[in-house]
């Protein structure tokens, strides 16, 4: 346990140097594309240190890793049945999830500021739901 702990920790590192690095909300629509699309690149590393946090959980419990083109909405929907997270959590992260899709497959020059604005409003409540999870979780095991 005390490796998974090492990694989790390693991980909220990460995504707490992320969260410091985003802009405010209100100074997003003032930003260049450039620019915007950098703010976009933080959330989904946000994002993406969660997952790694969840696979490492997942893996802890001997569960698999989902496979197939569906596999972060999976790794999501196994987290709420195994308990390692809430329902209400994995709401949150849904809208995290459908970005992260987004920023992937899509262009920088057709982000939205506007959703950026409100993932960047969001972010440290989701965060914060997320880390409480996890802790509550950790302290248990």
């Amino acid at each position: 346990m005390a490796q998974i702990n090492e990694k989790i920790a390693a991980e909220v590192e990460n995504i707490e140097h992320v969260l410091a690095e985003l802009p405010e909300a209100d100074a997003i629509e003032n930003l260049s594309p450039l620019e915007l699309a950098g703010v976009a690149a933080l959330i989904h590393n946000f994002y993406n240190g969660v997952e790694n946090i969840l696979k490492q959980l997942i893996l802890s419990r001997e569960l698999k890793i989902p496979e197939g083109s569906s596999w972060h909405k999976d790794l999501i929907n196994i987290s709420v049945t195994n308990g390692l997270i809430s329902s209400s959590v994995a709401k949150l992260l849904r809208e995290y999830l459908a970005f992260q899709h987004f920023f992937s497959h899509g262009y920088s020059f057709d982000l939205d500021a506007n959703k950026i604005i409100l993932l960047v409003k969001q972010i440290g409540h989701t965060y914060n739901c997320f880390a409480k999870d996890i802790k509550h979780l950790l302290k248990d095991s």
